[in-house]
């Protein structure tokens, strides 16, 4: 395996900030002695979110350093899994989830207004620097579906008008609410709820 300049995005030379040092030791004490080598996805991922979002070839280069392995075992790691982006991404990286339940609960209308809004298909980033658009397979929120994630935070039962407000809310540098946008609580039934729906006091039986 090979990564080149061709490969990724511009490099510049990396280091782990004050702050991020600080955390490496708890880090790499969750492992075994002699097994660091365990903690190099954690690491990577502190080493992204440092990076603006994204790994070049010396952040790479100086987890391996950190936790003493040979520098292709990192790019093993970094190019397998798809939560580390190799290029630099947009201000808010938004991730449509096409996968079955998503799907046929409408995420291809969900990936056209993505598309629209950010002005951008899947694998691009818009030209302002705000958006970075990926098709994701199945992010765990079935139940709540269609969904998508930006950043660390999902946005769920979602509709091609609450999309278009949440991006653009984020475009003009606003924040938007995580979660259900349909008002539910969680992953109740959208409905309400249809059992459970008694309380019971201290002492009393149930």
């Amino acid at each position: 395996m090979n990564i080149s300049a061709n490969d990724i995005g511009p490099s510049a030379a990396f280091s782990f900030s004050p702050e991020n040092q600080k955390k490496i030791p708890a880090i790499v004490a969750k492992y075994p002695a002699g097994k660091q080598a365990s903690a190099c996805m954690p690491l990577l991922d502190l080493a992204q979110r440092q990076n603006d979002g994204w790994l070049s070839v010396p952040a790479m280069d100086h987890v391996a350093e950190v936790l003493g392995m040979v520098p292709i075992q990192v790019y093993e790691v970094a190019t397998f899994y798809t939560m580390y982006n190799l290029k630099p991404i947009g201000k808010h990286h938004v991730q449509v989830c096409t996968n079955l339940p998503c799907w046929l609960r409408g995420s291809d209308e969900i990936s056209a207004t993505c598309k629209r809004v950010a002005g951008v298909g899947f694998g691009g980033t818009s030209e302002d620097g705000m958006f970075t658009l990926t098709e994701a397979e199945c992010l765990g929120a079935c139940v709540n579906a269609p969904m998508m994630q930006i950043g660390d935070d999902y946005f769920e039962d979602l509709t091609a008008e609450n999309v278009e407000t949440i991006l653009t809310t984020l475009r003009n540098g606003g924040t938007a609410t995580p979660g259900p946008q349909n008002g539910r609580h969680t992953s109740e039934p959208s409905g309400g709820l249809t059992s459970l729906k008694d309380t019971v006091s201290d002492g009393e039986d149930a």
